[in-house]
């Protein structure tokens, strides 16, 4: 099951961004606190220096049974689940320990340019502090310890992106997704123009997914990883 939930997730793009923004939910936006060593409740599991506290995965865990039940059809085992959700949360820390080897820094105008551009943040469009401070007081943060949380997530996004951008299509990958575009539109000119673009798009963001894959499944193996299975 859980190897067609990830073959899904190749196949339909749309899915895998979905997945993951769910999942990112979780680090940012949510009632307690990240688990990177500060908590000092359950770790349900250790990346390198990085831990993922039990409270995280729970909320990681809930909001995504809740996106499957909602979006994807058919019934879904918790062990599946859970292991979807676990596999990610690891593959977060690997993501900020590859953003550390790479050297990448976060400066202060770019992670305030991110939070003001977060919509929960804004009234009427626009950054409103006073809304700023009643979430975070809301969800038990400090503006310290959230923008310290968000500038580790902004690392791991530099880090995925460095990654992601030099991929690139082969003259060959990019004459197949065009011309399975045109078979499947070609009784309709204005549906083939429209759709080509987007066809090309995703097979590249495909191609780029599984070059992020191959990237940190490389870097894993050079890491101590401890997942506590009887947390989970």
């Amino acid at each position: 099951m859980l190897k067609l939930m990830r073959e899904a997730s190749h196949s339909y793009p749309w899915l895998l961004k979905s997945i993951m923004g769910i999942i990112a939910i979780a680090f940012v936006i949510t009632m307690g606190w990240w688990g990177f060593g500060e908590q000092t409740g359950s770790v349900v599991a250790s990346v390198g220096e990085f831990t993922v506290s039990r409270d995280e995965f729970r909320r990681a865990y809930e909001n995504t049974y809740r996106f499957y039940k909602d979006k994807v059809p058919g019934e879904f085992k918790d062990e599946t689940i859970k292991q979807l959700v676990v596999d990610q949360l690891v593959d977060n820390r690997t993501w900020l320990i590859a953003a550390k080897n790479m050297g990448l820094t976060v400066a202060d105008a770019d992670l305030r340019e991110v939070i003001m551009q977060i919509q929960d943040f804004q009234k009427n469009g626009t950054f409103d502090p006073e809304v700023y401070q009643r979430l975070l007081a809301a969800n038990h943060l400090t503006p310290a310890i959230f923008e310290a949380m968000e500038a580790k997530e902004v690392l791991s996004n530099k880090a995925r992106m460095i990654i992601r951008d030099a991929v690139a299509l082969t003259p060959a990958e990019l004459a197949e997704a065009q011309a399975l575009t045109l078979r499947q539109t070609e009784s309709d000119p204005a549906k083939a123009a429209a759709g080509k673009d987007r066809a090309v798009q995703d097979v590249l963001f495909q191609k780029q997914q599984r070059a992020l894959m191959a990237y940190i499944e490389s870097l894993k193996t050079t890491i101590p990883i401890k997942i506590n299975r009887e947390l989970l």
